[in-house]
């Protein structure tokens, strides 16, 4: 496969994107990792357990703001726009730039940079495999690491379900201009401001970053990490997800024995999306364990 590459200019955000910011009720962080600057939610309060919060694909910090926020009673949420996505760089080297290792570092700077003692690793998606990996890897004292709905495709394994054909359509779509309606079409069990905000922010995600991660999904496998992840840890899946699928919870369970398997009754693999109201309770239930 053959990775597109792209300026940095290629990734935009226009002025309602940016004015979404002024409604979010989290403070802006920054921190380096190498020559990388990474930008942070931080939802709050200060003396909170840190959660640092690892979003999807094509999933900047902002989208999670619905989760996030209804969190900050038990912990304090820190969102993460990954690298090449949200008002993060790209990375400086593509596509490897966008392996897991990177993407790892990522996490070990920003708990380094913003000082997160002992934090909650929570990721969806993308962001489960990066929060597998630095749990293995990583040089920090984790409380806990819950994993969202994490790809269990890779070398041997089925494919992912969705596409790059299709991620890569959708992010056309937002450059050229889309609109809550269009979103709907691909996503039609969303509440409707998260149709909205995907519509405004899939543009600041960048192409190379997209393809690699997505090749990255079939070329690192996931069972790797998996087996090493030490306790606690919570694999939280959509019942009806394609990518955790009832053979992938079954292999996941006989190869961390340890981990806490919970699925979302009626959800697919867009978790809070899909089932916002039972995927936050069973959240919440799962954090106040390991706080």
């Amino acid at each position: 496969m053959v990775i597109p590459s792209e300026s940095p200019a290629a990734r935009t955000l226009n002025q309602p994107a940016l004015a979404d910011l002024a409604d979010i009720p989290a403070t802006s962080r920054w921190v380096r990792s190498g020559a990388v600057r990474l930008h942070v939610l931080d939802y709050g309060p200060d003396d909170g357990v840190p959660v640092l919060v690892l979003p999807g694909i094509t999933s900047p910090a902002i989208t999670m703001d619905f989760v996030a926020r209804l969190l900050t009673d038990l912990v304090r949420p820190l969102v993460l726009d990954v690298r090449g996505r949200g008002l993060s760089d790209s990375a400086d080297t593509e596509p490897a730039g966008y392996d897991l290792d990177s993407y790892a570092a990522d996490v070990d700077a920003v708990v380094s940079g913003l000082g997160l003692r002992r934090p909650i690793l929570l990721g969806h998606s993308m962001g489960a495999r990066i929060a597998a990996r630095a749990a293995v890897n990583g040089r920090h004292e984790l409380r806990g690491v819950v994993l969202v709905d994490p790809p269990m495709s890779g070398p041997g394994r089925g494919p992912y379900p969705t596409t790059l054909e299709a991620f890569l359509g959708q992010l056309d779509q937002a450059r050229r201009g889309t609109d809550a309606d269009e979103v709907a079409r691909s996503w039609p069990r969303w509440p409707r401001r998260e149709q909205e905000l995907r519509a405004r922010w899939l543009s600041s995600c960048s192409r190379a970053a997209i393809a690699a991660t997505h090749a990255g999904f079939e070329a690192e496998d996931f069972f790797d990490d998996w087996p090493h992840v030490p306790a606690p840890a919570v694999l939280l899946y959509g019942g009806d997800s394609p990518v955790v699928t009832a053979d992938g919870a079954a292999e996941a369970a006989r190869a961390n024995p340890a981990a806490e398997l919970v699925p979302v009754p009626g959800a697919g693999h867009m978790v809070f999306w899909d089932e916002p109201q039972p995927a936050l309770t069973t959240l919440r239930d799962v954090l106040r364990k390991l706080r």
